[in-house]
């Protein structure tokens, strides 16, 4: 199965250090919808992984979260694609969970839904946290260069905390054109 696992505040819409509360300020990424649509096409499933402590800080509740991704889902269809799942942690960083990110729950809750192995699956986040918590869960770690980690465009290198074997991407798009890129077969 090609599954990809995505975060989705700085990298499929637009972060806010104020959160992303409604579906209002729910924004998407230029090219961001276009992206998963390309990745879906190319036969890849996309699951979102996101750490939304908004919910246990009490900034918003279910029914706006239910209507941001519905909003997502929407404008998702209107560009040929879709998520198949999204998986959240709602609890606030001083809660001690297994599913906020860095920690792999999240990422095990993926892998326990569709019974399979996510060793080697890319995931992609725009956060060193994002890319801890895949790769504890045994993913191959991608960066977008959106949202939180903006500030690393022109950069030689990524500061050395973070994974060894990390790729990098100028954003969603560039993220869904390489997978797809290396799955095609050489020309000779």
């Amino acid at each position: 199965m090609k599954l990809a696992i995505l975060d989705r505040d700085g990298t499929i819409n637009a972060d806010s250090s104020d959160f992303v509360k409604s579906p209002e300020e729910w924004l998407p990424l230029p090219g961001a919808l276009e992206a998963i649509a390309k990745l879906n096409h190319a036969g890849w499933h996309v699951v979102v992984a996101t750490n939304q402590s908004g919910l246990g800080r009490g900034l918003f509740d279910m029914a706006a979260l239910n209507a941001m991704h519905a909003k997502m889902n929407k404008l998702l269809a209107l560009v040929g694609g879709k998520v198949d799942a999204v998986f959240f942690c709602p609890h606030a960083p001083d809660e001690g969970c297994s599913c906020r990110k860095p920690a792999p729950g999240l990422f095990e809750q993926i892998g326990d839904r569709y019974g399979i192995e996510l060793k080697g699956l890319p995931t992609v986040g725009d956060s060193l946290r994002d890319l801890q918590a895949g790769i504890a869960a045994g993913c191959e770690p991608h960066l977008v260069l959106t949202g939180k980690a903006a500030c690393y465009r022109g950069q030689a290198s990524l500061p050395p905390e973070y994974p060894v074997g990390t790729w990098v991407h100028q954003d969603l798009l560039a993220f869904a054109n390489f997978v797809i890129g290396r799955e095609q077969p050489a020309k000779s």
